[in-house]
């Protein structure tokens, strides 16, 4: 089968199209020439929001399948249904359980449960790129809805998981926080390895059943973010991570850009029914557990040590300071 994954080099895409490509398909990654992109793939460059270069790029492929793991804005849905309509069986649109009804309507949440964020741009964006595409019933799409993903080169975080930031701030023993809500408590959160989320893509990718459905595909394995964090330090050999325990309506109004991430995701309760996946994708299941897939990442960087200071995002930094600073002074 012909696919091209608009994307195809980030942490969510890679596991995914190697996964493909292993399965025997005739991979196509699509980017704008700044990442490398292994031997093993065609490569496409293109500005996937320039019409003219996406139609130029794709004259000498003509694919199957189409997974768009970038599409944040309905214009760039607009280009891509310009270039692919009537011409390709499935088109797969990369969305976000943070599209979902926050607070959470009911628990565990189902493809059936009403969308609706009132906090966070990013997620109200992904749900307009889902009208559009549903507005469209000629064009032949999937959905599909991941929670928070992490692979080797990420380490989970409450703010910003690329990279090296959260593991260097628990090997320094400096404070890290979760949100606690009105009950106060801290509520469950999973984690999905995005090689397990590859096995749940793939078996969609080329499936004509799942033409006209939405899917979440996440761990049925749930945390808090104080479990998270101890086991992310024990991978580390770190000291045990000293955890600020903080109301999410605090927190927020004391620092507004985390309203998003927080009323509008992670402060929320997140298990998700899985079931309706398992139908289409008979066998999938998320085989490997947190505690598992964070010592990957800790064997990754071991194994790259010079990505360790080029990956830490000094603002995520700066904002773990800030918050604990403003929270002291309460003290």
């Amino acid at each position: 089968m012909r696919i091209l994954l608009i994307g195809g080099t980030g942490n969510l895409s890679t596991d995914c199209a190697t996964r493909l490509r292993e399965r025997g398909d005739d991979v196509a990654l699509l980017t704008r020439g700044l990442s490398s992109v292994p031997e093993m793939f065609r490569t496409l460059t293109a500005d996937r929001k320039d019409l003219d270069a996406m139609q130029a790029a794709c004259s000498g492929f003509v694919p199957e399948v189409v997974v768009n793991f970038l599409g944040y804005e309905v214009s760039d849905l607009a280009v891509d249904f310009a270039v692919f309509a009537g011409k390709i069986r499935q088109y797969i649109f990369i969305s976000t359980a943070a599209a979902y009804a926050k607070p959470p309507v009911r628990l565990p949440i189902t493809e059936a449960e009403p969308l609706g964020n009132p906090f966070w741009e990013y997620a109200q964006k992904k749900q307009a790129c889902e009208d559009w595409l549903r507005a469209r019933p000629e064009f032949p799409v999937t959905i599909v809805r991941p929670s928070h993903t992490y692979g080797p080169r990420w380490f989970p975080s409450i703010i910003s998981s690329a990279g090296y930031t959260l593991a260097a701030r628990l090997e320094a023993g400096k404070p890290v926080f979760a949100p606690l809500n009105a009950d106060g408590v801290t509520t469950p959160w999973p984690l999905t390895a995005t090689s397990d989320f590859a096995v749940g893509l793939a078996g969609l990718v080329g499936n004509e059943r799942a033409v006209g459905e939405v899917f979440h595909i996440t761990s049925d394995e749930a945390l808090t973010w104080p479990e998270i964090y101890a086991e992310t330090a024990t991978a580390l050999g770190a000291p045990s991570p000293k955890v600020l325990m903080i109301p999410t309506e605090w927190l927020c109004g004391k620092f507004p850009q985390l309203a998003g991430p927080m009323k509008g995701d992670k402060a929320n309760p997140a298990i998700f029914d899985n079931s309706k996946l398992r139908r289409f994708v008979p066998g999938f299941a998320c085989r490997k557990p947190f505690r598992v897939g964070i010592r990957e990442s800790v064997a990754w960087f071991h194994a790259h040590p010079e990505e360790k200071t080029r990956t830490i995002n000094a603002t995520a930094d700066a904002l773990y300071d800030d918050v604990a600073a403003a929270w002291s002074r309460l003290a």
